[in-house]
């Protein structure tokens, strides 16, 4: 039995997980944001409430895998050049791993997900940020600083992705249209949507296209198999139906006639980055 993290800015969701990524216990709890030493301490008591061979661990930030080095993190500041799986190692006294929380996303659907029948791939987690992962040989290709596929922040119309294809951005804008001074949820959002609401369907159709054209550019530099797209939002038939459209129109809009790729939903959701984390601690 494996003990396994996806760790987040709010939540650790934690799961006591087999080889086969079967779930047996599960459980979350905020968070430390306030210290290294909170945060370990939050952990280890984790791992004392179960019975575990090992930790297995997703978490943001630019991950060495190999080595179990969180080299930067601006979502927990505190664990920037601290290697977190040797420090947990004297702490637990059992293996730990850790890598990128989309890159174990990316190597969940890779395994056993949507990218499982190709050998080529690229995965896009839409949340507050946007994460990416290159899959190469059905595995996740990382580059020589570990920054492969890290597309949140790449620039697109003078600015990074993330400040206007991350799901807030789409959301706040919708408010802004609206003139809402709420907060709106993605759920909120989509109920619109669903309701062909005009000024919804404007906003997801202007968001949509962006990330159109940075799918066609990402797929201009890979020429990979597969696309998959990840986060709640993949979860809207919606969502992904205007991506296809308007990537097909990116496509009619091209001078020459190149194959089209396929963009596919990611499988795996909630659970995507707690299956990655497993699959890269029986890698190593």
């Amino acid at each position: 039995m494996i003990l396994v993290l996806d760790i987040g800015g709010t939540f650790i969701k934690f799961a006591v997980m087999n080889e086969r990524a079967e779930i047996f216990q599960r459980g979350k709890i905020p968070t430390p944001l306030n210290s290294r030493a909170d945060f370990f301490d939050a952990i280890y008591k984790i791992y004392k409430s179960v019975e575990v061979e090992g930790v297995a661990i997703s978490i943001p930030g630019v991950i060495d895998s190999e080595r179990g080095l969180c080299i930067v993190s601006s979502a927990l500041p505190f664990n920037s050049g601290v290697n977190i799986a040797a420090e947990l190692e004297k702490i637990c006294g059992v293996k730990v791993t850790i890598e990128n929380d989309a890159k174990c996303a990316a190597l969940a659907e890779a395994k056993i997900g949507s990218l499982a029948d190709v050998s080529s791939g690229f995965v896009m987690v839409f949340g507050t940020m946007i994460g990416g992962a290159v899959i190469q040989n059905h595995d996740v290709y990382k580059g020589k600083n570990f920054l492969a596929g890290e597309i949140s922040f790449s620039f697109l119309n003078g600015e990074m992705f993330y400040q206007n294809c991350s799901v807030p951005s789409l959301l706040r804008e919708y408010a802004q249209i609206k003139n809402l001074s709420n907060e709106i949820t993605g759920e909120d959002f989509f109920r619109a949507v669903a309701e062909k609401e005009k000024d919804a369907l404007a906003c997801l159709d202007k968001f949509t296209r962006q990330i159109a054209v940075q799918i066609f550019n990402i797929q201009m530099l890979l020429d990979v198999e597969k696309i998959a797209l990840g986060g709640g939002i993949s979860m809207q038939e919606s969502f992904i139906n205007y991506v296809r459209s308007n990537v097909e129109k990116v496509y009619k809009n091209c001078a020459i006639d190149f194959p089209h790729v396929e963009i596919v939903p990611c499988k795996f959701r909630n659970d995507a980055n707690l299956i990655g984390a497993l699959y890269r601690f029986l890698s190593r």
